[in-house]
């Protein structure tokens, strides 16, 4: 097999754990909109947010709008404070991870399809994301993934050869797209799903890093 010399992870449910349901509620309330109303908004804009198309505060009044709802300055600050908090906890095991790599001199990198406000909320919020040796973000590109493209930016910030770089993701469409990247890839599931492929890979070694 060949060697790991760097690691490449996605932010949403690889380092960071699932969303927060308080912040669901508190995004809702804001808006005023029942659950389904709300995700509804939400998600139908948000691949063209992380893509750069929209700012964050244009994000927010299109996703309000999908249900006639107009939102004031006020209303929109709060959401896009909120939606960083929905996506603001981390996953545990993985940040050690990360540390341990980084300890270990293995370069490490994010490629993250992210909005502009969410980026420089999370940067604000972990000065330590500044820690990794490159960092993609999707919206300062124009592109996402799974587009080509964008993985091969990744490639080139990391200064690595792609062979030689493991992609965590936790999306089948990304993984795919990563290994036509030619990139060695990792559906991420659960941390002990993860764990126990990385040894079935013979990539135990990387686990086992010391702190």
């Amino acid at each position: 097999m060949t060697p790991i010399r760097a690691v490449l992870f996605d932010y949403g449910m690889v380092l960071s754990a699932p969303p927060l349901p308080s912040a669901w509620e508190r995004m809702a309330s804001i808006t005023g909109l029942d659950e389904a109303s709300f995700h509804a908004g939400y998600w139908h804009y948000r691949h063209a947010y992380d893509r750069g198309t929209h700012s964050g505060e244009e994000y927010w009044r299109l996703a309000a709008a999908h249900a006639s709802v107009v939102l004031d300055e006020a209303q929109v600050l709060a959401l896009m404070a909120a939606d960083i908090d929905l996506w603001g906890e981390l996953n545990r095991p993985m940040i050690e991870w990360v540390w341990r790599l980084h300890r270990a001199g293995i370069r490490t990198g994010i490629l993250s399809n992210m909005g502009d406000a969410m980026a420089d909320g999370l940067l604000k919020k972990y000065a330590w994301l500044q820690d990794f040796y490159h960092r993609t973000w999707s919206y300062t590109l124009k592109l996402a993934k799974p587009e080509a493209e964008i993985y091969h930016r990744a490639i080139a910030g990391l200064e690595t050869a792609p062979a030689q770089i493991l992609f965590i993701d936790d999306k089948e469409e990304n993984i795919a797209a990563a290994r036509e990247a030619g990139l060695q890839t990792l559906h991420y599931t659960t941390h002990t799903a993860f764990e126990t492929e990385m040894v079935t890979r013979g990539l135990g070694d990387l686990l086992s890093l010391r702190a």
